[in-house]
């Protein structure tokens, strides 16, 4: 073969070997901070204007490296040789710019780690983060301006009732989660919710869920499968079959242990068994989240009730966490500093010790939890309403449910959400309801109780401890919440508002926490603590669960007495890089996933 022509032939090979060697590799390096230089390949970071991160570069770029890329082919590049080059080679790469399936472009990053924003550009592959930066010469399949909006992580609810809803197919569109900004829940909260997980899990990805769930081994429903609704402390026989029953559930990948010591039948429990129950959990790497045993005064305080978790975590190896914390009634409040003190001291010490708390003055709970003692529901349902109605012990229950309903404030506090034997209570007080039937309060409880349990929102918080807690760099966002069709009874507002009113009131209006701040406890901070992989963040190789929201108009809607309304300022929500929420418009993608840890 002539010398010109082999050239030609071996020119036209090195432009296309480059060409796609750029296409697979990238052609700029992340920036390091530090030094001001480019970084290895293997580095990822935030870049500065003019720099894209998540793309990589070879050897054989630049003037010098088409060279040496010949050379290897035993031509001598002339200059005009190289310029040809360099010409084709440009042609080549315009070509083969990057291609992504979606840029948000120009948006206001807050990248779930805390740090304040910054702008830029965002790219998706398919169900991932691919880069963020300046990808002003990469090109898309659809482009999402943001300008003048945020972009963050979805959200991550850490302790939500929405699991029952989800497996149905009348609610697993989650319309009201995604209109929150929430693109992942950890359900069977409280210790309530299935034992079999691994028939959970079949049941959630049958109806294709709009959200990411993740799923907790619930201890009250573990303890009814071994000892029932049995006031007894768990013999080594029982311990052991609790534990085959938590080892079957962290094998199902459940992400921890949750526990609820004061609802029945966990208040039997002790101590000792949540600790050797977590013990099973820690290997996995599994956390403790509690509704702690007392939250007032009814039996052992609220200090002694969080002193517990720190017990459990301590002993067992385990993130302990307090879910929805809060300083329950009158005759508690004022104690957040005493207990944000004592979480900062054990964790001083050594112990991941974490909160997580509802933007609330209101909780919600049943009004047989409310107000019915514990040992009136030993045996169960049937057994409740014997006692409720047996006048021997009439007079010890009166009392009791007396000193618990002064502990909420009152029946004034007390505001019914859905009680299916009568309806037409909804949304009424226990004080009025009273009223209306010219009963006491407690004796128009027993007889509501003996006909069924009732939901109740309860009034029993002070602005003081909400802030106070909430300002905690180990505090975690969450919502109690449900998931109800729309219309179904009173539900607590936090069902539809819970991380918008977060944002509007306490960082818009109140100034309580800065921005960044409360996305990092609702993102960063969740997805680290639960083990959540690569959710929670705006990096390459990150899940591409992300939010683009209004911070001018994102709010609450939803009030005690009128709930059902969904929250606005959420523009797109992409989950797993699907579009749930479009031009503030719910789809009917189904990007969700039944997670695992």
């Amino acid at each position: 073969m002539p010398l010109r022509v082999r050239r030609q032939v071996l020119v036209a090979q090195a432009i296309r070997d480059i060409a796609a060697h750029r296409a697979r590799r990238g052609s700029v390096r992340p920036w390091d901070w530090a030094s001001q230089k480019r970084t290895p390949a293997r580095t990822n970071g935030y870049a500065p204007r003019g720099v894209t991160v998540g793309e990589r570069s070879g050897s054989t770029t630049g003037t010098r490296g088409f060279a040496v890329t010949l050379q290897r082919r035993g031509i001598a590049a002339s200059a005009g040789m190289t310029a040809a080059l360099l010409l084709s080679l440009g042609t080549a790469a315009a070509a083969q710019r990057p291609t992504y399936d979606v840029i948000i472009r120009h948006g206001r990053v807050l990248d779930g780690t805390g740090n304040p924003w910054m702008y830029a550009d965002v790219a998706i592959n398919g169900d991932r983060v691919v880069a963020v930066g300046d990808l002003k010469d990469a090109k898309a399949s659809r482009t999402v301006d943001a300008t003048g909006l945020y972009v963050a992580p979805g959200f991550v609810d850490v302790h939500s009732h929405a699991g029952p809803g989800l497996a149905t197919a009348q609610l697993s569109a989650a319309v009201p989660l995604l209109a929150e900004g929430i693109t992942t829940v950890m359900v069977n909260p409280d210790g309530g919710g299935p034992v079999d997980l691994v028939k959970q899990r079949a049941a959630l990805e049958a109806q294709r869920p709009a959200v990411n769930v993740g799923l907790m081994v619930p201890h009250g429903s573990v303890r009814s499968a071994v000892l029932g609704m049995q006031d007894v402390k768990a013999d080594s026989t029982a311990v052991r079959k609790m534990r085959t029953l938590v080892k079957a559930g962290m094998d199902a990948g459940a992400f921890g242990l949750s526990s609820g010591p004061f609802y029945a039948p966990g208040s039997y429990s002790n101590t000792e068994e949540l600790v050797e129950l977590s013990k099973v959990v820690s290997p996995y790497g599994g956390v403790y989240s509690s509704h702690i045993r007392d939250e007032s005064d009814y039996t052992v305080g609220l200090s002694a009730a969080v002193d517990e978790v720190i017990r459990v975590a301590h002993e067992a190896h385990v993130k302990g966490i307090v879910t929805h914390i809060k300083a329950l009634g009158p005759h508690v409040w004022g104690m957040s500093a005493k207990l944000v003190a004592r979480i900062d001291s054990v964790r001083a010490a050594g112990d991941e010790v974490f909160v997580d708390q509802y933007p609330y003055e209101a909780s919600g709970t049943s009004l047989v939890a409310a107000l019915v003692p514990r040992w009136a529901e030993v045996g169960g349902r049937d057994s409740l309403r014997v006692r409720l109605t047996d006048p021997a012990v009439r007079p010890r229950l009166v009392k009791e449910m007396r000193e618990n309903l002064e502990r909420r404030g009152g029946a004034a506090r007390l505001q019914f959400q859905r009680y299916a034997p009568d309806h037409s209570i909804e949304g009424r007080t226990l004080q009025q309801v009273a009223d209306e039937r010219k009963l006491d309060p407690v004796d128009a409880a027993i007889a509501l109780a003996s006909k069924g349990d009732a939901g109740v929102t309860s009034f029993n918080m002070d602005e003081k401890d909400i802030a106070t807690f909430m300002r905690q760099p180990w505090t975690m966002t969450c919502s109690d919440g449900d998931l109800v069709p729309m219309g179904q009874g009173v539900p607590h507002p936090r069902a539809y508002g819970t991380f918008p009113r977060k944002i509007r009131k306490y960082v818009v209006e109140e100034h309580v926490v800065p921005l960044e701040t409360a996305v990092h406890s609702m993102t960063g901070l969740p997805a680290a603590v639960f083990h959540i992989a690569d959710r929670g963040a705006i990096r390459p190789g990150a899940f591409a669960d992300v939010v683009v929201f209004d911070l001018a108009k994102v709010r609450d809607k939803a009030t005690y007495t009128e709930p059902h309304q969904l929250a606005e300022g959420m523009v797109y929500v992409f989950v797993n890089g699907k579009p749930a929420v479009d031009q503030g418009k719910i789809t009917d993608a189904r990007g969700g996933r039944v997670l695992r840890r």
